[in-house]
């Protein structure tokens, strides 16, 4: 484990809403916690995270990020790398993104699964902080399987994205988030579509994949329904309480 300032990588344990059946008794847990503020304008993070074979990761977030802008208007950037190998099984629980007024940011996340990985991401963006508007904020997650695509996502907001404002995007809504769950034991049958509400959903994908999506006023009510679309999945994906 080796991380330095802005992003610095801490040991954790068990937390709440935590898929615990599937993380096993001897998971390896591990937090980013922030080091400095930011991402601001100008900034490139990068963090690269490798799952052996075999092996548990649970990789959580100590707090919210705040998406700053700088002081030439730059666009900041954050690069995630993520390999998963046979048989190991990664759970991302980072806490929400909040691009705040002015902020240009690239979230960008690659992620590479070997035939037999099983994989849990979490994404949270809040819109701006209260009363506030939001500034520019792309999100872009590919996933892969065994080399083929399985997932791949990209969501654009603020004053440079056209129509993310509307009903087809966000809407009124000023949380959005999203869970995918990659199973290889749902190969012949991935858990049906079914909504969650009026604006969450749990949606399968072609692939032994299944994506809990939701929009919400607030970043609270996001989270509950992102974690009620996770209960819809039973063991072993349902947090712990």
């Amino acid at each position: 484990m080796r991380s330095q300032a802005p992003l610095v990588l801490r040991p954790t344990v068990l937390v709440r809403d935590e898929p615990g059946a599937i993380a096993g008794p001897q998971p390896a847990r591990v937090s980013v916690a922030a080091g400095a503020a930011g991402p601001i304008g100008g900034d490139h993070l990068s963090l690269d995270i490798d799952v052996g074979p075999g092996s548990t990761l649970v990789l959580g977030e100590i707090s919210a990020r705040l998406l700053l802008p700088g002081p030439h208007a730059e666009q900041s950037r954050s690069t995630t790398t993520v390999r998963v190998d046979r048989g190991g099984t990664l759970i991302w629980l980072p806490q929400p993104m909040i691009a705040a007024t002015g902020c240009r940011h690239l979230n960008d996340v690659h992620v590479e699964l070997a035939e037999g990985a099983r994989l849990l991401l979490r994404e949270e963006v809040v819109l701006g902080r209260h009363e506030e508007v939001p500034g520019t904020l792309a999100q872009h997650v590919r996933v892969r399987r065994a080399g083929r695509p399985l997932y791949d996502q990209r969501l654009d907001f603020g004053p440079e994205a056209i129509g993310w404002d509307s009903p087809a995007v966000a809407g009124s809504s000023r949380a959005l988030g999203s869970v995918l769950v990659v199973d290889p034991s749902w190969a012949d049958a991935t858990p049906p579509a079914q909504p969650l509400g009026e604006d969450a959903a749990v949606l399968p994908l072609s692939g032994p994949a299944v994506l809990i999506s939701a929009t919400s006023p607030d970043s609270l009510t996001l989270r509950r329904a992102l974690t009620t679309g996770l209960r819809s999945l039973g063991h072993p994906w349902a947090p712990s309480v």
